[in-house]
């Protein structure tokens, strides 16, 4: 067998051994496992994990781990008795809110995959006997669900392993990572060094630690979650042959933040109804790793009563038949919590090499492990990672004071129901535009995305609603629709249809690629040619190897050797600063390239609206006519006294400009603009009417409309796409695909009643069976209709009719061809 990297996993639990056995199954050898506790019970959270397994997430990607998980562990087996205990799992509702919530999820059920139902209050009954439905309204099955068992499953894995000739070091503390050339070389550890090309972290709640050996940011927290189980309790008695055995669904009672699951003859009760509660790593740090038993284990820490009290009394409302019985043991539990509640996964900024699989939790452990051994021996996930990719979060998101507070924020609200929209309300005012003083003036409502507060409309601009026609108007919203929007966002898209409005796009990522080496770095990354004269500026897509969507981008080219980059976030800013420092190590003078994050220092307003030359045109002497400034080039102007660069772009479909200049003169440019603007009706426009204009036009939007899962010619793109370079990766994978060959094609929907409006991640039907989901969606104000857009299969045609599951009801849509607006292009080329 030919000789694969040296892999060392730092971590034995129920990812470290998956990832291990992951990259057997795909034919790799030397690999080292290693671990600070006894190999038997490592004595991190997988060693008391309960076990449940609810797979249904608003996540794609975390319901594809969790199904895989699923799979896998029903597969791993001994005497016959596999590690999942496929008993179906039961969530329930008490509250009108969370049965609606419950109906939404088994739209993503749908949507991703899963069967699951929806019972009455009498069917929970019947499928869980010890169950007090006086208060159940519903409940969400999942026949598919169950219980994990975690810890056998490790037990397995390293046999299974060990027999393919993975090497497993229990006890031993890792002290050091090794590196030469910003490159991984090796591991230290308390009984020596063990060479390595490739370390994956897996240490659970230890990864933050492990991080700081290389001086990166692994952005969790360690909390602790308490676990009880119960004395025998008599209704449970003969129902189960072995001592740990369940036949009763797993059972989540979320209006009270708890869940259960049987031990034989007791319950086991999870809470997350009791305060946060932060680890400190340095107070376990005196642990004895040869201590670890059951009962003793760092992850394992004391029982605090006087937390669980009040979920014990709503355990027994639940319950009834915990009443003859009593809480026989407990412990506060320690798992990972991240910022924004998702795992995190992927290669280091820092260091070539060092890979994390950090804040996994056993629903996700084999799925998790089956994508990091794809990224290493394929250079791809089949699973987009986009939402867990480690290098996501913006530099304020690393500090620990914030980390602390999102994640203890996730904690109390991690079974609560959310908008997708749902705002943070501390920390907020991290990042704020030069324009934000202004925009508070106005009213701006705002919410928050990667730390930067963005105005979604400005109540400046009710008086609008009723200047505006009438068709503008849009129809009254469902409650949940409602929540976090207002019908000032028509008046918005209506005045920048018709008049000019002012956006502000300073959130935007922006990359300044630079040197002598820009263009080589820029042609080969992405699919479009770049050879181009300066003042170009260029729509084109980052692939992955095996063609799947990355990213797309914007580039202009401000010079022979600078360009400027409009990306979608801190994940291409690392994905090109490696690429640089590749590119630049190993080639030769000309080669060098400099990648520079500018955003923070720089700004950017979007004006747009067929007014907008008229006002640009009264205070610059620059030329802003069609032969002046072409649609897709870039100049540098002064505006007001301001110097700027103006690109002509639109992402709202209207004549205009991208205006960038740098933040010290953020402000003064838009009180110029503003001033000028009054005779032409000017207004501040927000984020909903930006949304809505979007989809019209048909412009697709990275993580929803597209990813590493799909390929250009199904996204619609493949415009973008030059096949006659000479080479950019991920051209080999495309070679003979088209759109009118792709199996599957993003379409657009619109809503045949005209008023149903949903969000996003609905289930799409077609002749009764669940074909796509919903990707994007939004009111067209101009339109005057609401648009969706799904991945549908090709078989299925421009006017057919199609049905959109909300909330548990149907709603019938056209597949229409998009854009909706200016087809032709006349509004942004005139």
């Amino acid at each position: 067998m030919a000789s694969t990297p040296r892999i060392v996993i730092i971590g034995a639990g129920i990812v470290g051994t998956n990832v291990a056995d992951e990259l057997v199954a795909r034919g790799w050898n030397n690999i080292t496992v290693l671990d600070q506790g006894p190999l038997n019970m490592p004595g991190g959270s997988t060693s008391h994990a309960p076990g449940l397994v609810f797979q249904t997430n608003p996540s794609k990607t975390m319901t594809t781990f969790a199904k895989y998980t699923v799979e896998k562990l029903l597969s791993l087996s001994e005497d016959g008795v596999s590690c999942f205990n496929q008993v179906g799992g039961l969530e329930l509702a008490t509250t009108e809110t969370r049965l609606a919530d419950l109906k939404r999820k088994l739209g993503y059920a749908a949507s991703w995959g899963i069967e699951g139902t929806i019972l009455s209050p009498a069917e929970c009954k019947e499928l869980y006997p010890l169950l007090n439905d006086e208060d159940v309204l519903g409940g969400l099955h999942v026949p598919s669900d169950g219980l994990a068992s975690a810890a056998r499953a490790v037990q397995l894995l390293i046999r299974r392993t060990e027999t393919a000739g993975v090497t497993y070091l229990g006890s031993t503390t890792v002290t050091g990572i090794q590196q030469a050339n910003r490159r991984v070389t090796g591991v230290e550890t308390s009984e020596g060094v063990i060479p390595a090309d490739i370390v994956i972290s897996c240490g659970g709640f230890w990864g933050a630690k492990i991080g700081a050996l290389i001086g990166m940011s692994v952005p969790l927290l360690p909390l602790a979650h308490q676990y009880v189980k119960t004395a025998p309790v008599p209704e449970l008695k003969g129902r189960n042959e072995l001592p740990n055995g369940a036949t009763l669904p797993i059972l989540r009672h979320q209006d009270q933040d708890l869940y259960y699951r049987e031990h034989g003859e007791r319950y086991g009760i999870g809470s997350y109804a009791h305060r946060p509660m932060p680890v400190d790593l340095e107070d376990l740090e005196t642990f004895n790793p040869e201590s670890v038993n059951e009962h003793n284990m760092p992850s394992r820490l004391d029982f605090t009563l006087e937390d669980f009290l009040p979920a014990w009394e709503a355990s027994k409302q639940l319950l009834p038949g915990l009443a003859e019985s009593e809480i026989e043991d407990g412990f506060n539990g320690i798992f990972s919590f991240t910022p924004d509640g998702g795992p995190l996964i992927g290669e280091s900024r820092e260091l070539d090499g060092f890979f994390v699989a950090e804040a996994v939790w056993v629903t996700h452990s084999a799925g998790v492990a089956k994508a990091v051994a794809e990224l290493l021996t394929t250079g791809k996930s089949e699973t987009d990672l986009g939402e867990c990719d480690i290098t996501r979060f913006e530099d304020v998101q690393l500090t620990p004071e914030y980390v602390s507070e999102t994640s203890q924020q996730n904690f109390v609200e991690i079974y609560d129901v959310l908008h997708p929209l749902q705002p943070r309300l501390s920390p907020r005012n991290l990042r704020v535009s030069p324009f934000h003083a202004r925009q508070k003036e106005l009213g701006g409502f705002f919410l928050e995305s990667g730390g930067w507060e963005r105005p979604y409309w400005f109540e400046a601009n009710a008086g609008l609603l009723k200047e505006m026609p009438t068709e503008w108007l849009p129809p009254a919203r469902d409650a949940w629709a409602q929540m976090f929007s207002s019908p000032i966002a028509a008046a918005e898209a209506w005045k920048t249809r018709t008049a000019v409005a002012m956006y502000d796009m300073t959130p935007l990522k922006r990359l300044e690629v630079s040197g002598p080496g820009a263009l080589k770095l820029l042609q080969e990354l992405t699919t479009a040619d770049l050879d181009k004269k300066p003042g170009a500026v260029t729509y084109t897509l980052l692939l992955d190897h095996a063609g799947g969507v990355r990213s797309d981008i914007t580039v202009a080219r401000l010079s022979e050797d600078r360009f400027q980059l409009g990306a979608n976030g801190n994940i291409d800013t690392a994905y090109f600063t490696r690429a640089a420092r590749h590119q630049t190590q190993s080639g030769s003078a000309t080669d060098w390239v400099q990648v520079r994050d500018t955003t923070g220092g720089t700004c950017c307003i979007g004006l747009w609206g067929p007014l907008a030359r008229d006002l640009v045109s009264g205070i610059s002497e620059d030329d802003f006519s069609n032969d002046g400034l072409r649609y897709f080039r870039a100049k540098d102007v002064v505006i007001g006294g301001v110097p700027v660069t103006a690109m002509r772009l639109s992402y709202v479909g209207e004549l205009g400009w991208e205006l960038y200049t740098s933040a010290e003169y953020g402000q003064r440019l838009w009180d110029a603009l503003w001033k000028a603007g009054q005779p032409f009706g000017v207004i501040a426009a927000g984020r909903a009417a930006f949304s809505s204009l979007r989809l019209e036009k048909g412009y697709r939007s990275w993580g929803a409309d597209m990813t590493t899962e799909h390929d250009p010619f199904e996204a619609g793109l493949g415009f973008a796409v030059k096949m006659t370079k000479d080479s950019f990766i991920g051209k080999g994978a495309l070679e003979g695909r088209t759109e009118e060959g792709s199996a599957r094609r993003l379409r657009c929907l619109t809503i045949d009643d005209g008023r149903s409006i949903v969000l996003g991640k609905e289930p799409v039907y077609y002749k009764e069976q669940s074909v796509g989901y919903v990707t994007s969606a939004a009111y067209g104000y101009t339109v005057a209709k609401p648009i969706a857009y799904a991945y549908l299969p090709a078989t299925v045609s421009i006017g057919d009719s199609v049905e959109i599951e909300y909330f548990g009801r149907r709603i019938r849509a056209t597949v229409t061809e998009d854009p909706l607006y200016d087809p032709k292009m006349t509004r942004l080329r005139g």
